[in-house]
């Protein structure tokens, strides 16, 4: 079987369906999500219970709200890196600092409407990821979970043998965020944040995946790299 790429819309986010000899799932999409993800599977005619792994890229409220709801309706285990943990099982509501002027102006804006729609269920990680990240041939993906900090200080990015790389929001690619490929307007770390990319490029990234907006080149990020 070719691996199939299925995004899946919720809100502002991209989440992603990796499926090969098994199924995956990258993010865990806002709060409510199950019934729109549920038609999804019904129309990539994937059954729920293919689905062995929800990968939380980072724990924001957009990338983990709807976390527990998808893993009810899988049975997908929830995997999230050691630092991002506590957000997931404590229903902690987290943004990241702005590190540009519309990064800072648009966070001071909409926090306290985001703190109300993005509210989300507690739920436990099933498995707690360090920084030497996972392999995810078990669950039938030719690929690996990596340890990619600097968005927030537990981001994770799943790269493929392929050279597809799912990254979250080490950039994004989607207004009202921004308008082109571009790193992130939030972030922990910045200087982190690039040091994780060049971990990216060094790993064979070709085709980037945001979890907000369209894939891109990995050539279009570089610019903002030197």
């Amino acid at each position: 079987m070719s691996l199939q790429i299925i995004p899946f819309q919720s809100s502002l986010n991209t989440c992603y369906i990796l499926k090969d000899k098994g199924a995956v799932l990258i993010d865990g999409a806002w709060a409510g999500a199950a019934k729109s993800f549920s038609k999804l599977l019904t129309d990539s005619q994937i059954k729920p219970e293919e689905i062995q792994l929800i990968i939380i890229t980072h724990g924001d409220f957009d990338h983990l709200g709807g976390a527990k709801e998808l893993s009810e309706l899988t049975g997908a285990k929830i995997a999230i890196h050691e630092k991002d943990r506590e957000n997931l099982e404590k229903g902690k509501f987290h943004w990241p600092e702005g590190v540009t002027t519309w990064g800072k102006v648009s966070r001071a804006m909409f926090k306290p409407l985001m703190k109300i729609k993005g509210a989300f269920p507690a739920v436990k990680a099933d498995i707690v990821l360090d920084d030497k990240g996972l392999s995810l041939k078990e669950y039938g993906i030719p690929g690996n979970i990596v340890y990619t900090p600097g968005h927030t200080y537990g981001s994770v990015s799943v790269l493929l043998e392929t050279g597809d790389a799912f990254i979250g929001c080490l950039a994004q690619n989607k207004a009202p965020f921004v308008f082109k490929p571009s790193l992130p307007i939030y972030a922990k770390d910045y200087d982190l944040l690039k040091k994780s990319w060049k971990k990216v490029i060094d790993q064979g990234a070709k085709t980037i995946y945001p979890g907000h907006g369209k894939s891109f080149p990995v050539e279009k990020i570089l610019k903002y790299l030197n």
